[in-house]
């Protein structure tokens, strides 16, 4: 079997656990540099090379990391309300990547954003959309900001404010 980052380990036992017994996880006692920092992050579920769960946090709530990737595997696999909640026959066909941001810089145009190397987060009024950075399928700016924009239910001519992060992903 394949050893996983610890953190997508932690992922995959929060979401196995909870799916199974409902019963959410403690983080292990020896914590790696990783899971000891404050930072956003953000857990994704495939199954079959298809999205079957997102979820995450832009800024960090809770005391570091592995709590924040604990909370957000159980959110992925059972709140993502694009999906029903994952089923304990799924478990062995799920794929888990953790993605753990950088806090969030407001920049000034679309001009200093890469959808390769930086997530974007737009936001006009109360409204927030967020689009991690590498994703399949997204290779301009227009379709990055595009998407984000429609997450939050942004229309075309509304002005928004922009800031981009960077991401370690752990596969």
């Amino acid at each position: 079997m394949k050893k996983h980052h610890p953190l997508v380990s932690l992922a995959r036992r929060a979401i196995e656990s909870y799916v199974r017994e409902q019963k959410v996880i403690d983080p292990p006692e020896e914590l790696t540099e990783e899971m000891k920092r404050k930072a956003g992050a953000f857990v994704s579920i495939k199954k079959g090379g298809q999205l079957r769960g997102c979820i995450g946090t832009f800024m960090p709530t809770q005391e570091n990391v592995a709590r924040e990737v604990i909370e957000n595997a159980i959110s992925a696999a059972t709140r993502d309300p694009r999906f029903p909640p994952v089923g304990p026959q799924e478990l062995p066909h799920l794929e888990v990547s953790v993605d753990i941001l950088s806090p969030p810089e407001p920049i000034s145009g679309p001009e200093e954003l890469d959808p390769k190397k930086y997530g974007v987060i737009v936001e006009s009024g109360w409204k927030k959309g967020l689009l991690l950075p590498d994703l399949e399928g997204v290779d301009t700016v227009e379709q990055q900001l595009a998407i984000a924009m429609a997450k939050a239910g942004i229309g075309r001519g509304e002005r928004v404010k922009l800031y981009r992060f960077s991401v370690e992903r752990f596969h």
